[in-house]
């Protein structure tokens, strides 16, 4: 892969300046200590007071300054990294089309959308002033119906960084219902932070008051992680020389504050990944195969452009791949909302259309193509990707 092909070539490049710097490092240190030690030698000594005797030391001087040769060196080793560089630049012409222009179409975006992608995203990136910056001087006041929201989580994950758990705990509390109903154990895991912050900052009173009011509601599906948080309260205050130590990790704050930043997300009916940040990667990654394409397209003449669908698949990771496609193994089209995929009784899946022609439009049962068993329409579920 190209991207691939130049993070290993200026590898290269960044290991032989590191090597080159070492080396010129090297035979300056020599020098010096040549310097010095001649220095040395005529301060120190009284039988060098004539020119004469200096001269014979300043001359013994140059002829080991001589056979080290600091320039042939210096000039040896930056001869290589400016030929590395020079192979590295010629890389990046071969390999980097700086005329994208050609692996895009032309198509008129709505300015308000754009405005509006581009604020939500310094909004939820927690950059406040750059987004009123740009809603003001686009004249989009619709562009901020997210600002209040996503202010309120940067400044609950502001919170808990500090170790103040108050923000979060109101949070979940207001929206405990909803988050109950995504199967959020949210509550759970920030009330367990703090009664560990209490137990090891207060007495094991205060852990166990807190363990009654707010733990206990959650012992009864949570029976494992009930029973180990009322086992650290025979270590109050030394907790970490228990055998529950663990949970002084700040790996429980780190993914404890993610997990909230991405409930709120969902609450909100936002991704928690970053929409424009996902696209701009997503289309990095896929722009050589499509500066290839169009080059190849306008070698022969014709526009990949005027296509309804590429003629080369555009590989993307597996990190940009958020719906799962489903192609019917006997008509062989891809799954749509008008077409979708349906499970048969043996649990082999079908498109709708080919279930309706095997059952001649639902007036007989029928067999699967892939195994004896029958079945009919009705005993068909669709499923949802």
């Amino acid at each position: 892969m190209e991207l691939s092909s130049i993070k290993d070539a200026f590898d290269r490049v960044a290991k032989k300046q590191k090597l080159s710097s070492s080396k010129s490092q090297e035979v300056v240190d020599q020098v010096g200590r040549e310097i010095e030690q001649a220095l040395a030698t005529i301060q120190s000594s009284r039988d060098l007071s004539s020119p004469a005797d200096q001269k014979s030391v300043l001359t013994e001087l140059k002829f080991k300054i001589n056979a080290i040769g600091p320039l042939q060196q210096l000039e040896g080793s930056n001869k290589e990294v400016n030929g590395s560089i020079i192979k590295y630049q010629r890389l990046l012409e071969k390999l980097l089309n700086p005329d994208i222009s050609k692996a895009y179409r032309n198509v008129e975006f709505d300015t308000r959308i754009i405005n509006q992608i581009i604020a939500n995203h310094f909004y939820r990136q927690g950059l406040f002033d750059l987004g009123d910056s740009l809603v003001n001087e686009a004249g989009e006041p619709d562009a901020t119906a997210l600002r209040s929201q996503f202010l309120e989580m940067h400044q609950i994950i502001g919170a808990m960084r500090e170790k103040n758990l108050q923000p979060a705990l109101t949070w979940v509390s207001a929206n405990r219902e909803k988050l109950d109903h995504i199967g959020s154990n949210l509550e759970l895991k920030i009330h367990r932070l703090q009664f560990v912050e209490v137990l090891q900052n207060g007495t094991q009173a205060d852990a166990l008051k807190y363990a009654r009011t707010y733990l206990a509601p959650f012992a009864s599906l949570n029976k494992d992680e009930f029973t180990k948080l009322m086992g650290c309260l025979l270590y109050a205050g030394r907790l970490e020389s228990s055998p529950y130590s663990e949970l002084m990790s700040p790996i429980h704050w780190e993914m404890t504050t993610e997990e909230l930043a991405r409930q709120f997300c969902t609450l909100l009916g936002q991704s928690y990944e970053n929409p424009l940040s996902l696209a701009v990667a997503a289309g990095v990654e896929g722009l050589p195969t499509l500066l290839k394409l169009a080059n190849v397209m306008a070698a022969k003449k014709q526009e990949w452009q005027e296509m309804k669908q590429l003629p080369v698949p555009v590989e993307l990771g597996k990190e940009f791949q958020f719906h799962s496609i489903f192609v019917c193994p006997v008509s062989r089209d891809q799954g749509s909302e008008e077409n979708p995929p349906m499970l048969l009784p043996c649990l082999h899946v079908l498109c709708k259309q080919s279930i309706m022609k095997l059952s001649k439009n639902s007036t007989r049962t029928f067999k699967c193509p892939y195994c004896p068993a029958e079945a009919t329409v009705t005993h068909c579920r669709q499923l949802y990707f």
